[in-house]
């Protein structure tokens, strides 16, 4: 019976072998598009197209990254207005303890000359002048007890506010935190995506096509394109000096949600070459729009920024000749670039 069992048994297993084998095979062929599998499901894009979906997929992620730096602003603040709740709390705690304190301090005296009647204190006193005058500094003591208590009240009202204030901000910023999340999830999601789809061309193609291997714009010849005006002086010293800091900051990669001094995003790029000159703008692209006076894109001055796409979710500054410098994306550093590269929404002079 032993020599029929060890045939059957390799025979068992070869059937585990093949059966192994045409599971991988079958894998194989469905990776590869044979099995009608998702290999070769899609099209393959030519240079141009996935260039092009790359373009609106870092387009995609700089609306994410605006609202991810418009969240974080206000997280920001929500955390710094809950600190100073927090510390505010902690001196009133301070002034209630202080004056439970001195309660504390009348009531033992109290207790230690006890509970007499006036009237029979002043039969019993050696001394009824004294005691008079005594029991005149004990009202105006009990005066200043009443008011302490009172402040003690009151400092317990308000520490109660400042504690539910302190639970306001808190639930703020675990919704800002979450809101942050979502946005961060967002951005890194979409530049993977446009990462893989880069991947599958060649160095030569992302050269040709002109993806971060440098500005092909910023080589081109000087001279004002749609209506846009050519090389003018900045309006004044402030925008001469955001200029002059984007200028130094050409070749710095593009970060999202960074604010420099070595690496930026769009919105980044801008509030940081202004804060060098002395002028304070807001975090977001949409905030910037609004932080200065609106511009006719003929009217256009070194200095002034230049805002792109329906959202408002790109921003350049313009340095005059018909063109800007600006963060770009991941692919590509702060470079100068031409105005009429992406759809214009508007411009602002802030200086």
């Amino acid at each position: 019976m032993g020599r029929h069992r060890r045939p059957r048994q390799r025979m068992t297993g070869g059937g585990r072998a093949r059966t192994a084998a045409t599971i991988t095979l079958a894998g194989a062929a469905t990776a590869t598009g044979l099995g009608g599998g998702t290999g070769h499901a899609e099209p393959e894009q030519t240079p141009a197209q996935v260039k092009a979906e790359v373009d609106k997929l870092y387009q995609e992620a700089e609306v994410a990254t605006e609202k991810y730096n418009g969240a974080k602003e206000k997280a920001d603040a929500a955390e710094q207005r809950l600190e100073e709740l927090r510390d505010e709390v902690a001196r009133k705690e301070d002034r209630l303890n202080s004056a439970r304190e001195d309660l504390g301090t009348v009531a033992a005296a109290q207790y230690r000359s006890g509970s007499l009647d006036p009237a029979l204190r002043l039969m019993l006193s050696a001394d009824p002048d004294r005691y008079l005058d005594g029991a005149a500094f004990a009202e105006r003591a009990g005066s200043r007890q009443q008011a302490t208590v009172g402040r003690v009240r009151k400092e317990l009202r308000e520490i109660k506010q400042l504690r539910g204030a302190a639970r306001v901000e808190v639930a703020s910023l675990k919704s800002r935190r979450e809101e942050l999340k979502r946005h961060r999830e967002t951005i890194t999601g979409k530049l993977a995506t446009a990462r893989r789809l880069l991947s599958r061309l060649t160095a030569e193609e992302r050269a040709r096509l002109g993806d971060g291997t440098g500005d092909r714009a910023s080589r081109s010849s000087p001279g004002p394109r749609d209506g846009i005006s050519g090389p003018s002086q900045a309006p004044n010293s402030r925008a001469a000096a955001a200029v002059a800091y984007a200028y130094q900051k050409l070749g710095s990669p593009y970060v999202w949600g960074a604010t420099g001094p070595d690496a930026f995003d769009c919105s980044g790029l801008t509030q940081a070459a202004y804060r060098a000159a002395g002028v304070s703008l807001p975090r977001t692209t949409y905030a910037q729009i609004d932080a200065g006076r609106r511009v006719a894109r003929s009217e256009l001055l070194p200095g002034d920024l230049v805002f792109f796409y329906s959202g408002i979710s790109h921003v350049g500054i313009y340095v005059g000749d018909g063109k800007m410098i600006h963060a770009p994306n991941p692919s590509a550093p702060v470079r100068v670039a031409p105005v009429d590269q992406m759809p214009f929404a508007g411009a602002a002079r802030v200086a």
